[in-house]
């Protein structure tokens, strides 16, 4: 007994779990966090803060560090290894001996350490560009995080549709199936023709056919929901309404994350065309060395170097890459100009969306309760015989349509809205980090 408690907890704690209330909010912060396409940006942004800092280390010093064991009876390295060894004697002067001298051995180790003066303002320039990268990628995925939050908007309140629609679905398969056997009893009364017992059998079955797409688009909105979370949300409970609340302020402009990272790529861009003229300039660095060659661990020869040097390399094609260069910057200013007309007429559309939805919800939600109003005084009226069957089926479609259309518009509102806070840089349903 005791062992199949055991077995039991696990499976009630996945269950209690799977049905657990899902809220908007929590469906975004999920999707933050375990999503695995969000992830991947994520990676990407740790990449270009890495290489960002790689190019932050380009004005350390740089350090080479050899060691190795020579033997040879080359005469000009052979002489060379012994002088390396402090072991010059005047013997080693002989013409002999430094035509063909024995075979020496050395075991040597060198430190060079090189440290960048001057490069003409490519250091500098490299360094600039690679933050305004990283920050451009940030900024990017930040906005990616935000398109993630709109598409779930679109699952999210699909299935919260979708489930409304298969009440109302249900609703007109119960209304059909009464009225079908309403007038198959009148027909069989002989009160009534078998044509209508048809028209209602057929209405049902189209009824019923719209329960079957109701429950398929419920479903696909929750699959896509699924993939868009990065978990399993089929049992969960969506605990946020479809209807949008009516005493939400209009949001403000705030940081389009899309725009602030084509404004920081076009910054990355100009220090581009600073590098590219930099590497027209000359270079100056400075570098210290220090080299031994050891006949043996208590005897050999050291010795130190400090240099400073300046090198000027001129190429035509060194001033091509600034044309590239500028050409490069230059187009990228002339995206971040249009991708900013582009916000502003996102916004625009966005607002006449809201605005759009918004007046189609108030006049919905009068053709639902009028078609309602309609269908139960038609029902009432064919009952008695003062109505014929089709003044019924008329009413259940208007009422079918004006659903629909509430439906449709309440969906199209929360879609619109967070639209609308997407172009306007503002977080979707309020969800920040």
């Amino acid at each position: 007994m005791i062992q199949r408690l055991k077995l039991l907890l696990p499976l009630a704690a996945l269950s209690l779990q799977a049905q657990a209330p899902l809220s908007i909010q929590d469906a975004i912060r999920a999707a933050w966090s375990g999503q695995a396409g969000l992830q991947a940006g994520e990676a990407m942004v740790a990449r270009a803060r890495a290489e960002a800092a790689v190019q932050d280390s380009l004005r350390l010093p740089s350090a080479v560090l050899g060691a190795g064991l020579l033997r040879t009876d080359e005469p000009m390295m052979a002489f060379g290894t012994r002088l390396d060894q402090a072991r010059i004697t005047p013997a080693d002067f002989q013409p002999s001996s430094l035509n063909r001298p024995d075979p020496i051995t050395g075991l040597g180790a060198s430190l060079t350490l090189s440290q960048p003066l001057y490069a003409g303002g490519r250091l500098d320039a490299a360094r600039r560009a690679g933050n305004d990268l990283a920050g451009a990628e940030a900024s990017a995925q930040e906005h990616r995080k935000q398109q993630a939050a709109l598409a779930i908007c679109r699952a999210y309140f699909g299935a919260q549709a979708a489930g409304q629609g298969l009440s109302y679905a249900e609703d007109s398969l119960k209304q059909a199936a009464e009225m079908e056997r309403f007038v198959q009893a009148r027909v069989d009364q002989g009160l009534m023709l078998k044509s209508e017992s048809e028209r209602t059998r057929a209405y049902r079955a189209q009824c019923e056919a719209g329960v079957v797409e109701a429950r398929a688009r419920i479903d696909s909105a929750r699959s896509a929901l699924a993939l868009l979370v990065g978990q399993d949300v089929a049992a969960a409970e969506l605990s946020t309404p479809l209807e949008a609340p009516e005493d939400l302020e209009a949001p403000a402009p705030g940081t389009r994350q899309d725009l602030a990272a084509m404004r920081q790529q076009a910054a990355a861009a100009e220090e581009g065309v600073a590098a590219a003229r930099g590497g027209l300039k000359p270079e100056v660095g400075l570098q210290v060395s220090a080299g031994t060659m050891r006949d043996g661990l208590d005897s050999g020869g050291t010795w130190t170097t400090l240099s400073v040097g300046a090198k000027w390399t001129f190429s035509f094609a060194g001033s091509r890459r600034v044309d590239a260069a500028r050409a490069e910057a230059r187009s990228a200013q002339l995206a971040v100009k249009w991708q900013a007309a582009v916000a502003d007429q996102e916004v625009q559309e966005a607002r006449r969306a809201v605005a759009s939805a918004s007046a189609k919800i108030a006049f919905a939600r009068t053709a639902v309760t009028a078609s309602e109003t309609v269908r139960t005084i038609r029902a009432a009226r064919h009952r008695e015989g003062l109505l014929p069957l089709v003044e019924v089926l008329d009413a259940e479609s208007g009422l079918a349509g004006a659903r629909a259309l509430l439906l449709a518009s309440q969906f199209e509102l929360r879609v619109s809205e967070a639209q609308l806070d997407l172009a306007l840089g503002q977080p979707i349903e309020h969800v920040k980090e």
